[in-house]
């Protein structure tokens, strides 16, 4: 039995498996998801990734949640979490979709005080060439790092993607700027705390909360936390969190030398046998015999 068909941790639309890499980012051309689909992507929303897309040649339209778009390339269209979306391109669609897992986000607005421009959803046309050409260069050298460096195979592999996907969110930053927010519809409370609980989890995960603690601090019940998880996100608060502390067990594993030990203690496991279990029942094979088999 392999990760994907036991914990669910990023879908990408139109899949009917989850996405087990320990990459934090997924990079693809606009073709590979849209042609199979028919250049349609019904509408449909994430509430553990976000997306950028960079459209580069043909044309299309977009709708990103009550407000609609004509795609006239050069354009780029951010897309956070949560945000319903969808898209119909032409056949002759050429560029590329970034997509971004919310801990990646979480840690770029931590650090990076411009990425909350990935918070907003909108549209950017690229009239002006000084604008197109760096995000488009970045954002092809992205591909590139992201597709033919094998993942734990290229010392620098992993910086290399973030430096890029920071100078990105710096370039967006900058057109951003000129352009007014859209006027759009108040979020839902059930969203709201939705987002909030996924803060709480990236904040404390490491020392395993419970549920009802997590509950508590958002200032509702364990209940009707689970009730809004599985509706927006389509599992338990319990899964969520456990989903979390499994993506950084798979990254320790993949980019430290640490030891299984270690990587359970950092994790709040109280003994490396826990941790052990807690892997194995998820993935299907031990922390061992994951990174004997990455390496």
């Amino acid at each position: 039995m392999t990760i994907a068909q036991t914990v669910p941790v990023f879908r990408l639309y139109g899949e009917t498996h989850d996405w087990p890499t320990p990459d934090l980012l997924h990079c693809e051309t606009i073709a590979e998801r849209s042609r199979p689909n028919g250049w349609r992507i019904k509408p449909h929303r994430h509430t553990d990734l976000m997306h950028l897309l960079l459209l580069t040649a043909g044309s299309g339209s977009a709708r990103l949640g009550d407000l609609a778009y004509r795609l006239t390339p050069p354009t780029l269209i951010c897309v956070p979490d949560s945000i319903s979306h969808d898209f119909h391109f032409s056949p002759d669609t050429e560029g590329h979709i970034v997509t971004l897992a919310r801990p990646l986000v979480e840690y770029l607005q931590q650090h990076l005080p411009q990425a909350q421009v990935l918070q907003r959803a909108e549209h950017y046309p690229l009239t002006d060439r000084a604008e197109q050409a760096p995000l488009t260069a970045l954002i092809e050298q992205l591909h590139i790092e992201y597709r033919h460096t094998p993942m734990g195979q290229q010392e620098g592999r992993e910086a290399m993607l973030n430096a890029f996907i920071e100078a990105i969110v710096l370039q967006l930053w900058r057109r951003a700027r000129w352009q007014p927010p859209p006027r759009r519809s108040i979020s839902l409370r059930g969203e709201q705390h939705l987002q909030r609980y996924q803060a709480l989890i990236e904040i404390c995960f490491r020392d395993q909360p419970t549920v009802p603690q997590l509950a508590a601090d958002i200032g509702i019940s364990s209940t009707h936390l689970n009730d809004i998880c599985r509706l927006l996100a389509g599992r338990s608060a319990l899964q969520l969190l456990h989903e979390r502390l499994l993506l950084e067990a798979r990254r320790q594993l993949t980019y430290t030398r640490h030891s299984v030990a270690t990587i359970s203690e950092q994790l709040g496991f109280s003994e490396p046998g826990y941790f052990t279990r807690f892997f194995k029942r998820h993935t299907g094979e031990t922390p061992r015999a994951f990174r004997q088999r990455l390496a």
